[in-house]
């Protein structure tokens, strides 16, 4: 067992006023209280306070008698020292441990940590002050459970991630809520919540291919520009490849792939960026592609994807956005049915698509970072089952309480 280390304090003496009436008070003895702290070398620990107690000799006063307090130390009644609340937030923001894991380290169970924790976490959640200065506003949903929804509610959340960039240019991201739902009337309505000064700030507004999420920024953003997201994008090229590349082997092959059919094997190397491909891969593909004059439809589809990321990664925004034009106007009269299909999608997202390109690179990325720490915390803490306590410890984790909680 887990030696509990005690260290007893006490307050130096000191003439003390009735705080009610303000004469001076006679001591009345002293009472112990044992308070949990902040662990010391790995050990729990517990401060044992030998506080001084008063009475007051004024006669018309109704104070009688009274303690000390300390708030610098600890809140009336409280059982865990400030010092050990800031540690406990400290450490499940900063290294993702979870409340029994405080629990642990502290030497307490689980519903006495989290008692003490989630009132300093509720009071900054309903700091409207948090959501100040959003200039640039993203949005994702994630899935917060794997059970049954009329046991637990809706498994999809969606959640609204600060992105604006610093003096420097530089973003980092923090969560601002996580709301049930994922519709764009879920969105709009938490847009409309946060008032006509927090919208009209938001100037940029990344999000995926979702019409539901551009639906709520059409009507509750009227001044910002919509950013699909690049990562998205290329990922749809990408799929778009793997598709055709299904279809052709059933077409040649009549099955699925398998281990030794020629574009199975060569289907990571498809998914790949060209400039990221040896000599050797570039070789392989080349000789799968013409070993059958069919397998051209792969790599006509492999071009295009290409040719979408190239818009991307061009460092001069405005040559990026001439290729990006020149794939809106090709991609739909493709001969491929699936890249046609995709130059269909990017035609109806073409303001948003090409609004990557004006907005000095604005993306979702940062909202994918924050759902990411968001995995890990879920993981960590073997799954929650209360979505008010889900979202204040997401809200920690992803920065969304930082400077706001009272500890």
């Amino acid at each position: 067992m887990t030696s509990l280390l005690k260290v007893v304090v006490e307050s130096t003496p000191a003439r003390v006023g009735c705080p009610d009436c303000g004469i001076i008070a006679h001591s009345a003895g002293r009472k112990t209280v044992e308070l949990i702290d902040a662990p010391v070398y790995g050990s729990p620990a517990r401060l044992v306070w030998v506080k001084r107690r008063w009475r007051c000799q004024e006669p018309a006063c109704s104070r009688g008698v009274f303690t000390e307090q300390n708030p610098k130390v600890a809140a009336p009644r409280a059982l865990l020292t400030r010092r050990c609340m800031a540690y406990g937030v400290m450490m499940m923001r900063r290294e993702n441990l979870s409340v029994q894991g405080l629990a642990r380290q502290l030497g307490v169970d689980w519903h006495t940590a989290w008692n003490a924790i989630r009132p300093l976490l509720e009071a900054a959640a309903a700091d409207e002050r948090r959501f100040h200065n959003v200039a640039t506003l993203g949005v994702d949903e994630h899935i917060w459970h794997h059970v049954n929804p009329a046991r637990r509610g809706p498994k999809a959340l969606t959640g609204m991630v600060d992105l604006t960039r610093d003096a420097d240019g530089k973003v980092a991201a923090r969560l601002l809520d996580l709301v049930p739902g994922r519709t764009g009337t879920v969105y709009a309505d938490w847009l409309a919540a946060r008032g006509e000064d927090f919208r009209n700030g938001i100037q940029i507004a990344p999000l995926d291919p979702f019409a539901g999420y551009k639906n709520a920024i059409d009507s509750e953003l009227d001044e910002a520009t919509a950013v699909l997201d690049a990562f998205h994008v290329v990922k749809l090229g990408t799929q778009a490849v793997d598709e055709v590349r299904r279809r052709v082997q059933q077409e040649t092959l009549g099955h699925r792939g398998r281990k030794g059919d020629p574009l199975y094997r060569i289907r990571r190397l498809l998914q790949t960026g060209i400039e990221n491909l040896t000599e050797a891969q570039a070789r392989k593909i080349e000789e799968v592609i013409t070993a059958d004059p069919r397998h051209e439809e792969v790599f006509l589809a492999f071009q295009c994807a290409q040719e979408l990321r190239a818009a991307y990664q061009h460092k001069d925004l405005r040559a990026g956005r001439r290729i990006a034009i020149k794939v809106l106007e090709s991609f739909r009269s493709c001969p491929v049915p699936e890249i046609a299909r995709l130059g269909r999608t990017l035609r109806r997202w073409r303001t948003e698509f090409l609004a990557y390109f004006t907005t000095g690179r604005a993306n979702n990325g940062g909202t994918e970072a924050v759902n990411g720490l968001i995995e890990l915390a879920r993981r960590i803490a073997r799954g929650f089952r209360n979505r008010h306590n889900y979202r204040l410890r997401m809200l920690l984790i992803g920065g969304g309480l930082d400077g706001y909680i009272p500890t």
